[in-house]
């Protein structure tokens, strides 16, 4: 059914609902109406919900190069953690398909059939996901996990609200996990070892830490690593990531040893001629190859050093360094911006660079504070590969979505 199918199907209810507020109908039929609409809102929760199992399942999203839960967001405005959470619901309560296209049961068995039934909405069935999904019930046997999920969806159609489920959820998981979490660990030893890839660029990170040092980095990436609006990425490249930012807020902030006379920092080597053809090919002082997104990520605020070099490779001429945008026109962009323009995001001035909205080497577009804009280093990488663009308008930055999020690609700006 297509979308104008979708919408002509729910015609009929909604003019139903729209007669039943009309002051003449009686108070008993106007209740009545409303209790209609709870039922079939009941529905539509279950099918909104087992479209989006269908479109996950089948890596409609993820073809398009975005996460089930981001597509979600955009399409519907959602928070961030609205959808996160909605998806995990579809993951638990649409029968998944086996390998050989076998239909399975899903997790929540005994609650996915009141959802399917209309006895529950999305409030409850997320509650008791919630409460089922978390590390006491999963220290569970399954047997007595199966019959807690069962009691706790008999409960919830039966008329407790969400607040009413987890308070007994808790007192049942309690009940079925008496011997609490295993014993720590004993301590380990501090070792890490970077190992470049010579054939892709890029490189691992090799290490194990001890309780505190593991405890320093995972609280540094876990407050860098929340999903962010419109970036497609799971919690291994999240934490790769912020790993990265972390790194970079070092460099540029930091009070580093010297490296040959200066503080360290990232070098880039791209011939003039690329440069001007938006920077597809260059390289890295420890070896690795950035990709064209990349690559023109780092050069959008960046120092350059021109070089003129003749045949053998011999400098002739060093120019001095050249600031894509000077302090005063970052903290001019700060002060407009404030943090991340992107909308839905907040990370601070610190942890942002400037986009040339039109591009400096591909565009010849001008280093101003009207060209620039204040990205936190996933969204200026999803500007730069994604579908998404960004363009300056009366009241500030303004995003407008790819197609397939947005048909009419209306712009899209943080409040």
């Amino acid at each position: 059914m297509t979308e104008n199918g979708v919408a002509a199907a729910g015609a009929g209810f909604v003019a139903a609902l729209a007669a039943a507020c009309d002051p003449s109908v009686g108070e008993d039929d106007a209740i009545a109406a409303l209790r209609e609409c709870a039922a079939v809102q009941r529905l539509v929760d279950f099918q909104l919900t087992r479209l989006i199992a269908a479109l996950d399942r089948r890596g409609v999203f993820a073809d398009r190069g975005v996460r089930t839960e981001d597509a979600v967001a955009d399409l519907f405005c959602w928070d961030r953690g609205v959808a996160r959470r909605r998806v995990a619901m579809a993951r638990a309560v649409i029968a998944p398909i086996g390998p050989g296209g076998e239909v399975l049961a899903p997790r929540l068995a005994a609650t996915a059939e009141a959802f399917e039934n209309g006895e529950l909405d999305a409030a409850r069935v997320e509650a008791i996901r919630a409460a089922l999904g978390g590390a006491s019930a999963e220290r569970a046997d399954p047997e007595d996990w199966a019959v807690v999920e069962k009691q706790l969806a008999g409960y919830a159609a039966s008329g407790a609200r969400p607040a009413d489920l987890r308070t007994v959820a808790n007192q049942l998981i309690g009940l079925v996990d008496q011997d609490g979490p295993e014993p720590d660990p004993p301590p380990r030893h501090r070792s890490l070892r970077l190992v470049a890839d010579p054939d892709r660029g890029g490189g691992w990170v090799r290490g194990e830490l001890d309780a505190s040092g593991f405890a320093a980095v995972a609280t540094a990436l876990d407050a860098l690593s929340k999903p962010l609006p419109g970036a497609p990425r799971g919690l291994a490249q999240r934490q790769a990531d912020a790993l990265v930012d972390v790194c970079r807020f070092a460099l540029d902030h930091a009070e580093l040893p010297e490296v040959g006379g200066e503080r360290p920092h990232l070098n880039v080597t791209v011939d003039l001629e690329d440069l001007e053809n938006r920077a597809r090919s260059g390289r890295l002082d420890f070896g690795g190859i950035p990709s064209p997104g990349e690559l023109r990520m780092l050069a959008c605020d960046a120092m350059v050093i021109p070089m003129v070099i003749r045949g053998r490779s011999e400098v002739l001429d060093l120019g001095r360094k050249v600031r894509a945008a000077t302090a005063g026109m970052r903290r001019a962009a700060v002060a407009r911006d404030r943090c991340c323009a992107f909308p839905g995001c907040g990370r601070p001035p610190a942890w942002c660079d400037l986009h040339h909205i039109k591009e400096w080497a591909r565009d010849r577009g001008e280093t101003s504070v009207d060209n620039v804009v204040l990205l936190c280093r996933v969204h200026h990488r999803m500007v730069h590969c994604s579908g998404w663009s960004v363009r300056m308008g009366d009241g500030g930055a303004e995003f407008i979505p790819p197609p397939w999020i947005d048909p009419a690609q209306t712009p899209r700006r943080r409040l």
